[in-house]
């Protein structure tokens, strides 16, 4: 595979617009805790688990509580800027939703690494296979469970790279 790029097609700021419009349109309030929430979500590009969300905002605002991040999140989803993915531990994981940026995942079975990934051919290889057997695809996601290079060599993974590697156009 090529090297690992984070591929970002809203800033931050424009993301956090968004979650401040979408509270509007629901008649939330804007308050600092979702505020604090909403911009760590937002500033992290991996998937996150909500205790791990959790965590994160108690370094920012030690005020927040379980319950408030937990109903954040699901705003999050509820209003499109969060995708909800279970991978092979069962616990869901939340990640930033870029609009028309669809990629693929590889879990490592071992140390729980994530390599987002995207290819074009396999995007057109599913396709042809779906008209060839009369589908129309609306959605799919595709996970690969295995072992990265480093649990296969019996290195310890990086802890920055051990979770996560961002989309990687192959």
């Amino acid at each position: 595979m090529g090297s690992s790029t984070a591929v970002s097609h809203r800033t931050q700021a424009q993301r956090f617009a968004a979650f401040k419009d979408a509270l509007r349109e629901r008649s939330l309030k804007s308050t600092s805790q979702r505020d604090d929430i909403a911009r760590v979500f937002f500033a992290n590009d991996q998937h996150i688990s909500v205790e791990e969300l959790y965590r994160e905002v108690k370094r920012v605002n030690p005020r927040v509580g379980y319950a408030t991040v937990y109903r954040t999140v699901r705003l999050l989803r509820e209003c499109g800027l969060a995708a909800e993915r279970h991978f092979h531990d069962g616990e869901a994981r939340f990640e930033n939703v870029e609009e028309e940026h669809h990629h693929d995942h590889l879990i490592c079975e071992r140390c729980g690494r994530i390599v987002e990934f995207a290819n074009d051919a396999i995007e057109r290889l599913q396709e042809q296979i779906a008209a060839r057997l009369g589908f129309v695809i609306t959605r799919h996601k595709m996970e690969l469970y295995g072992l990265c290079a480093e649990c296969r060599s019996g290195r310890t993974p990086h802890a920055a790279a051990k979770r996560e590697s961002r989309v990687s156009r192959t």
